[in-house]
C-alpha cells in the first residue's frame, strides 16, 4: 500500500512538473513539428513552418503555450517573451568544439567535459575556407556562450555554444573569517555542473597557503576573489629578525608593525624603539637587506 501511495505520489510530481521552454531550439526541416523538439511524444502536431525564404521562425511564448495546452500538455512555461525555431545548418562543427574543449581545459586545472554543442547563430551552407577563432577571455566562467570566426577579409560569424562539464571546486564548510587560513578543515572539495561562477573557482588549496580575503558564507564556492596569500607576520607579534654585517648574521627580536607576506617589505620596531624595514623571509622571520 505503502509503495503505491509512493509511486502515485511520483507520478503527479512528473505530470505538473513544470517543463522550461527554451528560446532556441534548432530543427531539422522547415515544418516545425512537437516531435522536432522533443522526442518520442505520443500526440504528435505541427508548431510552425517557417517560411521559405527564411530559415528561422519566431514565435510568442504565450502562443506556444497555448497551442501546447490545446493538445494536452499543459505543464511548459516560458522564460523568455520568444521561442525561435532555426533550421540546422549543415556545417561541420567539430574543429569549433575542439577549440572549446581545449579553450575549457586549459582555464581549469581539474574539469570533466562530457559534450559540446556548437550552432551557428543564423543558417549557414558552408564554413569559409580559412578563419581564426575567437573566444572571449572570461567566457569560461559560464557553460554557455557565443564564439566567432573571423576571415581573413575580416567578417565575422558567430556561433551559439553549450558546454556540458563538471568542475572540481572547494566550498567552505562553514562560515570562515577574513583572514583565516584555508585548509581541508574547513573547507569541501566537491565536483559540481559548470554553469555560471561569480570567478575563477580555486580548484587547488593546498598548492599555495591562502588565507580568506573577506568573510565567506558557509557552502559558498571558493573564487580567486575571496583569496589572497597567506600573512605569515601579524602586526604587532614578534619576529625573529636576521641582520648580516661583515659575514656575520645578527640575529634579534622586533615588533612587527605591519601584517605580512613571503617577501614582503615591513615595518618592524626594535627593543629601542628604532624603526627598521624588514623584508618577510617565512612565519615569524625577516631579514634586513
Amino acid at each position: 500500500m505503502v509503495l503505491k501511495i509512493l509511486l502515485f505520489f511520483v507520478f503527479t510530481i512528473t505530470l505538473y512538473a513544470k517543463v522550461p521552454l527554451q528560446s532556441t531550439y534548432y530543427v531539422q526541416d522547415k515544418e516545425v513539428w512537437f516531435s522536432s523538439i522533443v522526442a518520442g511524444v505520443n500526440n504528435d502536431f505541427l508548431i510552425t513552418t517557417i517560411e521559405q525564404s527564411r530559415y528561422s521562425q519566431k514565435i510568442k511564448s504565450k502562443d506556444f503555450i497555448k497551442l501546447l495546452a490545446k493538445h494536452g500538455y499543459k505543464n511548459y512555461v516560458a522564460e523568455s517573451n520568444y521561442v525561435n525555431f532555426i533550421l540546422k545548418s549543415p556545417v561541420d562543427t567539430s574543429l569549433l568544439e575542439s577549440k572549446l574543449k581545449e579553450y575549457y581545459q586549459k582555464s581549469y586545472e581539474d574539469i570533466t567535459i562530457k559534450s559540446v554543442f556548437v550552432a551557428p547563430r543564423g543558417y549557414l551552407a558552408s564554413l569559409p575556407m580559412d578563419y581564426s577563432v575567437e573566444i572571449k577571455s572570461r567566457d569560461y566562467l559560464s557553460n554557455e556562450g557565443i564564439l566567432s570566426i573571423k576571415t581573413a577579409e575580416n567578417k565575422k560569424f558567430f556561433f551559439d555554444y553549450t558546454v556540458d562539464a563538471d568542475v572540481v571546486v572547494y566550498k567552505s564548510k562553514d562560515s570562515i573569517k577574513k583572514d583565516t587560513k584555508l585548509t581541508l578543515a574547513n573547507c569541501l572539495k566537491r565536483s559540481v555542473a559548470l554553469e555560471d561562477f561569480r570567478d575563477q573557482p580555486l580548484q587547488n588549496i593546498e598548492q599555495k597557503s591562502l588565507q580568506a580575503k573577506r568573510h565567506i558564507p558557509k557552502d559558498m564556492i571558493l573564487t580567486v576573489r575571496d583569496v589572497e596569500i597567506l600573512d605569515v607576520v601579524k602586526r604587532d607579534s614578534m619576529v625573529g629578525v636576521n641582520f648580516f654585517e661583515d659575514g656575520i648574521m645578527i640575529t634579534f627580536s622586533a615588533k612587527a608593525l605591519q601584517d605580512g607576506k613571503v617577501n614582503d617589505i615591513i615595518d618592524v620596531q626594535n627593543s629601542s624603539g628604532k624603526i627598521l624595514k624588514a623584508r618577510v623571509i617565512g612565519s615569524d622571520a625577516a631579514e634586513i637587506e
